[in-house]
């Protein structure tokens, strides 16, 4: 086929015909002549199409191609976590001064508002991603590198699109909770309207779920499992839920005293997928074996029979960070059962209207919370406890929702004021 050297590939329709000839030159190969001849009816190629298997040449070097591709999209992702340490460890003597920026010296590099309260958000495990979710149930998609080259002065060589690259319409209630599938393009929402529904994102056209899980009450926190097969749910009802992601089955804890006795604000799982904590409106955060889903242990009054607001694992799974109602953030030891670090001074002119979530940055050095009064971020060393510079974080509203990049210094806040902020700290040109 020598008019395959000199084919515009630009030409769509040239380059379908040459790829039916491809297919049955194909064919005539592989000995499936009654094949050959039915494509050659329907297709009417306008010159012969000899046996070859040339197809077979061009889809193997296509596919060795993309597998270097998607190779070097891992390896790139694995670097950027191989380059942010062990993660927080009270047991290992670190005298060196942080290697993060403070977060009082992040910037807001972009603004996205909705059209009600932005309430949920959630960032990518990559951090190439984030999303937010709103009380207009709409939930937006953006990308963190359109927005960081539209605050940037540089002129780029390729101009960069809208930093919004998805807008999703699904739920008929509030947006509660979001979370990025940790192997797929999949984007999963909880709801006021008792769902929690799945979103192929790779689809430019994307609009509505491809699964919908439906739940007895309103959705309130949701955690996927690392391997991205199971989703813990939590909700108005004092039972956790397990979903089976691929089969849409449902677990739930057969020893009904171990349960919550209070709504379920928040879980999350540990990076090994072998234990899971939840915390509740009751006070307590409850620790549970990952593959039997019993409880392992639990906190009566964790702090100080205040809501719980947050609690997340440290990368090492040796700590749990929680936040609570009385605006205090504790650092909890798993080996010992005991809260080891009590980081205060937020919340100081009062106590807050709404729960706030604590979180690390993606060193795990600092720990940081939205101060509801002052519409402020509290930072502390995370080993130390010092309290560090107060960032304003511009919002004309509380904060409901703060959640951190896991590989550079980006944080996401999400406020009542119907906006969503993106922060980024830009390393100095060298």
């Amino acid at each position: 086929m020598k008019e395959m050297e000199n084919i515009d590939t630009k030409n769509k329709v040239k380059m379908r015909d040459m790829v039916h000839k491809l297919i049955i030159s194909q064919l005539f190969s592989d000995g499936l002549q009654q094949l050959a001849s039915s494509m050659i009816g329907l297709t009417h190629p306008d010159t012969p199409c000899p046996p070859s298997d040339r197809l077979l040449h061009l889809v193997t070097l296509g596919l060795e191609q993309e597998q270097k591709r998607q190779g070097a999209k891992i390896t790139s992702i694995s670097t950027k976590f191989d380059n942010l340490g062990a993660g927080l460890d009270l047991e290992s003597i670190n005298d060196d001064s942080p290697s993060a920026p403070e977060p009082a010296v992040y910037e807001t590099v972009y603004v996205t508002a909705h059209k009600a309260p932005c309430r949920s958000g959630a960032i990518t495990p990559d951090g190439e991603l984030v999303a937010t979710g709103s009380v207009d149930t709409s939930i937006k998609i953006l990308s963190v590198e359109r927005m960081l080259a539209k605050s940037s002065d540089i002129e780029t060589a390729e101009p960069q699109g809208h930093p919004v690259i998805r807008t999703l319409y699904d739920h008929n209630e509030e947006v509660t909770c979001l979370q990025f599938h940790p192997k797929e393009q999949i984007l999963i929402s909880g709801s006021k309207d008792f769902t929690v529904r799945l979103f192929d994102y790779s689809r430019t056209s994307v609009k509505k779920a491809f699964r919908v899980l439906n739940e007895s009450s309103s959705v309130n926190t949701l955690s996927i499992h690392p391997t991205g097969d199971f989703l813990l749910i939590g909700t108005q009802h004092p039972v956790l839920r397990i979903y089976d992601i691929n089969t849409s089955q449902c677990f739930v804890g057969s020893e009904q005293t171990t349960n919550h006795t209070g709504e379920i604000n928040t879980t999350a799982w540990s990076s090994d997928g072998k234990l899971f904590v939840s915390g509740s409106a009751d006070g307590s955060i409850k620790l549970w074996d990952g593959v039997s889903g019993k409880c392992v242990n639990t906190c009566s009054e964790a702090h100080e029979g205040a809501e719980i607001g947050s609690v997340m694992f440290t990368r090492n799974n040796k700590y749990i960070l929680s936040s609570g109602k009385d605006s205090m953030v504790k650092l909890w030891e798993l080996s010992t059962n005991r809260s080891l670090i009590a980081y205060t001074g937020a919340g100081a002119t009062g106590k807050p209207e709404f729960l706030a979530q604590a979180t690390f940055n993606h060193t795990e050095e600092f720990v940081m919370y939205p101060d509801e009064a002052t519409i402020s971020l509290c930072v502390w060393d995370a080993r130390s406890a010092s309290r560090q510079t107060l960032l304003s974080l511009g919002h004309n509203g509380p904060i409901r929702c703060i959640c951190h990049s896991p590989v550079s210094a980006g944080f996401l806040t999400c406020s009542d004021d119907f906006r969503a902020r993106f922060w980024y700290r830009r390393m100095a040109p060298i």
